[in-house]
């Protein structure tokens, strides 16, 4: 999708982020559930599994190449979601849509490099635990425990990572992608 491509918003883009988004909200449920009752019994653990969360947004920006891919993935989780989690997941799946997103949007969606998946699974991997240390009462812990709990996130999101860049590829493979882009002529 180069030039004036990218500017273009088909049905056949939509209904691919709207499939996206649909199988990660399918997917997030059941690790909100698990994550839930991780929490509760461990919270320490509960972050082993975080990485699920920058699924859907990786996939459909390794997939697509396009800007606000993964925001759009995001959102469309997010309301399938609501009914069963309230409107809230709609915050928390745009939370963590927006970290996959933004080594493209820095680089002003001009690069699709590979590394860029990766540095926003690293920032998000940081992130997520400094942000949400109240909730896990993080600064509590020992350093190393601090040091290990952050690093289980990053490992988690940087997994996720690239088991996202390997179902895009595959779905590109399959020509999903080039669905995704084509025009259906007007009747």
């Amino acid at each position: 999708m180069r030039g004036t491509d990218m500017g273009k918003v088909t049905t056949a883009y939509l209904l691919t982020c709207a499939a996206i988004g649909v199988a990660g909200a399918l997917l997030l449920g059941g690790a909100w559930a698990i994550s839930l009752a991780l929490f509760a019994a461990v919270p320490f653990a509960s972050v082993a599994i975080a990485g699920v969360w920058v699924l859907p947004a990786v996939i459909a920006l390794r997939l697509l190449n396009r800007p606000f891919a993964g925001l759009l993935v995001g959102l469309l989780s997010g309301l399938a979601l609501s009914p069963f989690y309230t409107i809230s997941a709609v915050a928390t799946t745009l939370f963590w849509s927006l970290f996959p997103e933004l080594p493209f949007l820095v680089a002003l969606y001009r690069r699709w490099s590979t590394w860029l998946h990766y540095t926003g699974a690293v920032t998000i991997g940081i992130a997520y635990p400094l942000l949400a240390a109240q909730s896990f009462d993080l600064w509590s812990m020992t350093p190393p425990l601090v040091i290990a709990f952050i690093a289980l996130c990053t490992a988690s999101c940087v997994g996720a990572t690239w088991l996202g860049i390997v179902v895009a590829d595959r779905l590109r493979a399959a020509g999903v992608a080039r669905l995704a882009r084509h025009r259906v002529p007007a009747a």
